[in-house]
């Protein structure tokens, strides 16, 4: 007993104090027990602070929970639990179920939310909530008292008509309510119709919102009619008004005598593309000379995409509001109009160009000597695929071999270097299609990164690196669009270190540069296992998401103290801002910068809305893949696992489908959430994540984009 007293200790003295972690143990304190009225000192005790700092947080902590409404003060330096509950505001995360938690930045602890207690609230949704009083070893629960903000209010699914009247059944899984449609708001649709449909009222006593039809989108399991309801799932257009269309088309795109005067010419100076074998979008191109003392002069040159939008126009809003490209299975939605994104400002090939450049002086050991960021012409000379740049690098024969050699030199070191200072390196292949002409996947194929891609990323990050720096890093730094990552949680590290132990994997925790380390060489050691994908995967959900912010707090992910996003304004909106910024500074013209935060925030949230797309839409083909597969049986690892069954990834395609529970019928078997498992009472038998299994397709439900699988006995031939 004493032992264990002083392996909790121990425990305790390293937890991790921050404004969010006391904030969560304040109110777990509070809310297990509303009567009682404690000071600082003794919540300090509770939570186990010893440290002045920590304990000078513990008091600001409180006070601020006293202003949010959250706590009373009921004598000096005495507190209570204002009301039988506390509030927290957060986000509403729905299951199929019909629960939800709420996650909010205010607790460390999901809060759940039975549906009875949700108050017409949907995912998504930011909401205030009340907490109820928890009971000892019990989870948090709570009620939904105020929707503050809407996720959206347009939902994407099946028109089923019944009368005089219809309802829409949502393709979300997470959006459990059916909207009511007057037969006068049905817009034409017709039943079994794919529609767009925007709440229009939702009464309390009413089980149901209301809504009406504002697009027909077709019939559904037809490619375009599925693509379009992806993007208007996660809000996001997919195509230019007529408006916008025109403006584009009215772009001058004649360089000027004053652009030949005013910016530096690079158009002799070896130069090259490397991208895509299907990219149309040339937005950044290398060129390389040597210097007469042996140094090498590196220009990163990216197209002036700011040149041609002017801040404040019609192209420029439009740009602003999707804030990225999209980029799903069989096409690209693009940020700005084909006129700018693949003629004018596309580097293409034999094509005078306008670009903002960072221009880098190296050396042979890829150490920067001197940069500068400037206005350029260029002119390149070639267009490499990765695949041709690749194997020129295999080979040392073709165009520029030399100059690709080098340049992959460069980058090597640059790449180790970074491993050094403590990076991240995950590397996830890519689930690609073969796709025919009514875009029908005929097969599934990894594409994973080479050396040739491996030297544009180094290039692009050293890049975007010298653009953060050159302003940021001052004694009086300027403000900036910066890229950041803020460090790991800590629960989710610990999370993740004790599933890997079960496969004779460990992290070092001690300090940032050991756990790069360690994460590296995981990577290393799980390449080509059964458990690679999933251990990858979990080990990106344990890192916090990069983000969009005026705020500089390093990017921990890069080891960068400074980094930002200059190199991709075809396709990326926050370059865009970044390029103005930087000009203005380098002419010594104070811009604007007000609301520059809330259009990081925007931007942030257009990119996360463009990710959730893409991966739909990878989804929704891995479904359709395996359509006329019923009955075959796979190999797979069990990439999940929750209470109704476990998730089970095939390794020749990555499609991802469920066991559901209900399909175990040779013993009674438990969910066991703490070992990531399933488990036999009787057989002890147990499916854990991260096993190897057979699986027979047993059914396959597009319109859910669901696949599911059960046990499969017979040998895999």
């Amino acid at each position: 007993m004493k032992n264990s007293k002083k392996n909790k200790k121990q425990s305790l003295d390293t937890t991790v104090f921050n404004k969010k972690t006391i904030t969560s143990g304040i109110l777990s304190i509070f809310s297990s027990g509303p009567q009682k009225e404690l000071n600082y000192k003794q919540v300090s005790a509770m939570l186990f602070v010893t440290e002045s700092n920590d304990r000078t947080l513990v008091a600001k902590v409180l006070d601020e929970l006293v202003a949010a409404g959250s706590l009373k003060e009921t004598s000096k330096g005495k507190y209570k639990l204002k009301s039988k509950t506390g509030y927290v505001v957060g986000e509403i995360d729905m299951n199929k179920s019909g629960n939800a938690f709420v996650i909010s930045d205010d607790i460390s602890d999901d809060i759940f939310i039975p549906f009875t207690n949700l108050n017409s609230a949907m995912h998504g949704d930011t909401v205030k909530v009340s907490l109820y009083a928890r009971r000892k070893g019990s989870r948090i629960e709570g009620e939904v008292v105020e929707i503050i903000k809407r996720a959206t209010l347009r939902f994407v699914g099946t028109i089923e008509k019944s009368g005089s009247y219809a309802f829409l059944v949502p393709d979300n899984v997470k959006m459990v309510y059916d909207i009511f449609i007057p037969g006068d708001n049905l817009n034409g649709a017709k039943d079994g119709e794919k529609v767009i449909v925007e709440i229009t009222e939702w009464h309390k006593k009413s089980k149901n919102p209301t809504g009406k039809v504002v697009e027909v989108l077709g019939k559904p399991g037809e490619n375009e009619v599925e693509m379009h309801a992806i993007l208007a799932e996660f809000g996001l257009p997919y195509k230019f008004s007529d408006d916008i269309e025109k403006a584009a088309a009215k772009i001058n795109d004649k360089i000027t005598q004053y652009d030949y005067e005013t910016r530096e010419d690079f158009r002799d100076v070896p130069t090259f593309t490397i991208d895509p074998v299907d990219a149309k979008d040339f937005d950044d191109a290398l060129s390389f000379e040597k210097t007469s003392n042996g140094n090498f002069i590196i220009g990163v040159h990216i197209a002036d995409v700011s040149n041609y939008i002017p801040e404040g126009s019609d192209l420029d809003k439009e740009a602003y509001e999707r804030a990225t490209s999209v980029y799903l299975v069989d096409r690209v939605v693009p940020m700005l109009p084909e006129r700018l994104s693949n003629f004018l400002c596309s580097l293409r090939p034999d094509e005078e160009k306008l670009c903002f450049s960072v221009i880098l002086e190296m050396t042979e050991k890829a150490e920067v000597v001197e940069y500068r960021i400037v206005k350029t012409i260029i002119k390149s000379n070639r267009r490499f695929s990765y695949e041709e740049a690749q194997n020129i690098l295999d080979t040392g024969v073709g165009d520029f071999s030399e100059e690709l050699k080098k340049l992959n030199e460069l980058a090597k070191i640059l790449r180790s270097e970074r491993f050094k200072t403590g990076a991240f390196n995950f590397e996830h292949f890519e689930v690609k299609f073969n796709l025919n002409e009514q875009g029908v996947p005929t097969g599934v194929y990894f594409k994973e990164s080479g050396e040739s891609n491996n030297l544009i990323e180094e290039f692009m990050l050293l890049a975007n690196r010298k653009a953060a720096e050159m302003f940021g890093k001052s004694k009086s730094p300027k403000e900036m669009v910066y890229r950041v990552h803020a460090e790991p949680n800590m629960e989710k590290l610990e999370s993740f270190s004790g599933f890997i132990g079960r496969f004779g994997y460990s992290i070092d925790m001690s300090n940032n540069l050991a756990l790069a380390k360690s994460m590296n060489n995981i990577v290393k050691e799980v390449y080509g296992k059964p458990e690679q994908n999933i251990i990858e995967n979990l080990a990106v959900r344990a890192m916090s998401k990069a983000i969009y912010t005026t705020k500089n707090i390093g990017h921990y992910g890069l080891a960068f103290d400074h980094y930002t996003h200059f190199t991709s304004p075809i396709r990326r909106y926050p370059d865009v801002l970044v390029h103005r910024l930087l000009f203005d500074y380098i002419r010594k013209k104070n811009p604007d910068t007000t609301g520059l935060e809330t259009k990081t925030k925007h931007c942030s949230y257009m990119e996360q809305q463009a990710s959730l797309a893409e991966r739909a839409s990878i989804k929704y083909k891995q479904v359709e893949f395996m359509q006329d597969k019923v009955g075959q049986i796979f190999e797979g690892v069990i990439s999940g696992v929750t209470e109704w069954g476990f998730f089970v990834q095939l390794k020749d395609n990555a499609c991802e489908g469920l066991v559901h529970m209900r399909t175990l019928n040779d013993d009674f078997y438990v969910y066991n959430a703490e070992d990531y498992c399933i488990s036999g009472t009787y057989t002890k038998k147990c499916y854990q994540l991260g096993g190897v299994v057979s699986v027979k397709i047993i059914g396959v439900n597009l319109q859910k984009k669901q696949i599911d699988f059960e046990l499969s006995y017979l040998e895999l031939k």
